[in-house]
């Protein structure tokens, strides 16, 4: 079986963009209910062992932060069906996507909410988050365990969800979890938004970790 390192050999660095912007990885899409602009990544479909970093943040220099602009954002992040060895780019590599995202980008984003975090991805990032989200960024994280909470921060008509999250709800219809809490994170929050009810309670991560 060819390496990981040996299967980016094989495709060109313009071709990787070309195949990050088809598969539609990043998409800028709707808004949420504070009117942020959403950037939708579905974390499934991120080709892992063939895509380098310097694509990424290329594409992510060139696409996606000047469609920014100015503008508040926030992120949805759908780590539905996530893959260690297939699609998870690892620690290096989210350190330098975020190291690499210009500071005003990072001003404006005001929240990142984390859909569907497995047991380990809590982990992972109760261990690493502050050392791989940088400027601000961990502390913008919320985990959403339901997309019936991600609705309740998101305009739900605004933003397209791949049909396998729908598949994954109709699963966890079937078996609710008792740590089903709704929108949570692993820190103090450090804002909240009189505009917006407070649908669900927030927990913090360290009760469970």
């Amino acid at each position: 079986m060819n390496s990981p390192t040996c299967l980016m050999m094989t495709i060109s660095q313009p071709e990787q963009e070309k195949l990050i912007d088809k598969l539609q990885i990043f998409k800028i899409q709707g808004k949420d209910k504070r009117g942020c602009t959403i950037l939708r990544i579905i974390g499934k479909l991120f080709p892992a062992r063939i895509v380098s970093v310097e694509a990424v943040n290329k594409y992510l220099q060139e696409k996606i932060y000047p469609s920014l602009g100015e503008r508040q954002f926030s992120i949805v992040y759908v780590h539905t069906g996530v893959n260690r060895s297939e699609n998870f780019p690892g620690i290096a590599a989210l350190r330098s996507i975020c190291d690499a995202m210009p500071e005003n980008v990072k001003d404006h984003l005001k929240a990142v909410y984390f859909l569907h975090p497995s047991l380990q991805s809590r982990l992972f990032l109760a261990l690493f988050g502050r050392l791989i989200f940088t400027g601000g960024i961990y502390w913008k994280l919320n985990y959403v365990t339901r997309l019936e909470f991600l609705w309740e921060h998101v305009k739900r008509k605004e933003i397209e969800m791949p049909e396998f999250v729908y598949e994954f709800e109709e699963e966890l219809d079937d078996y609710r979890p008792m740590t089903d809490y709704g929108m949570e994170g692993d820190h103090p929050r450090v804002y909240i938004d009189s505009t917006v009810e407070p649908a669900v309670s927030m927990y913090s991560m360290r009760c469970i970790a």
